[in-house]
């Protein structure tokens, strides 16, 4: 259950300000709900890919080598969370759910709350309890995104909040991966 909810926290926390939640406030207005329906289907088709990748990968390696995997993992989520996010609206001229789900599923297989359902899938034995976690956390935040629309980017320093967690991140990167490699 530790695995569900750590998956279900630590991506609802970091997609805060991500690019799909982004894309989904700023469409919100101009669609209807079958965005959120199509946001929740790319959230939880990635969430269960990444955290496939995870334990697959996870199984072929040496217990240090998997702290090293997670490390590397959460390094790249702390990278992602610093690259700054477009500012451009975007325009949906199409209106379709399919599109919207290409474009949501490409934005959420390299963001932050993949590697970390990536990195905890590798780090427990219970990774598809990681993966529907991180589904449902990816989903909150689309819902979170779209229910906030346009506001969503004045309400909030995202920019602030998504450098702390980073922070955050690296430091644990640097912990798990020094502890790995026996120097701490």
């Amino acid at each position: 259950m530790s695995s569900f909810l750590f998956g279900f926290a630590l991506v609802l926390i970091v997609s805060i300000g991500a690019r799909d939640q982004l894309l989904v406030a700023r469409l919100a207005g101009r669609t209807g709900p079958g965005l959120v329906v199509a946001g929740g289907l790319a959230a939880t088709f990635s969430a269960c890919m990444m955290a496939w990748g995870g334990a697959w990968i996870a199984d072929m390696l040496f217990p240090a080598a998997q702290a090293m995997l997670v490390a590397l993992a959460l390094g790249a989520a702390a990278i992602e969370l610093m690259w700054p996010a477009s500012d451009k609206a975007p325009r949906e001229p199409s209106h379709s759910i399919i599109a919207a789900f290409v474009v949501l599923l490409a934005r959420q297989l390299g963001d932050a709350g993949r590697f970390l359902i990536f990195a905890l899938s590798a780090a427990t034995a219970l990774p598809w309890l990681v993966a529907a976690g991180g589904a449902i956390g990816g989903t909150g935040a689309l819902v979170v995104g779209w229910i906030a629309g346009r506001d969503l980017e004045t309400a909030l320093p995202l920019r602030a909040i998504r450098l702390v967690l980073a922070a955050v991140l690296l430091i644990a990167a640097f912990t798990i991966g020094l502890t790995a490699r026996g120097i701490v």
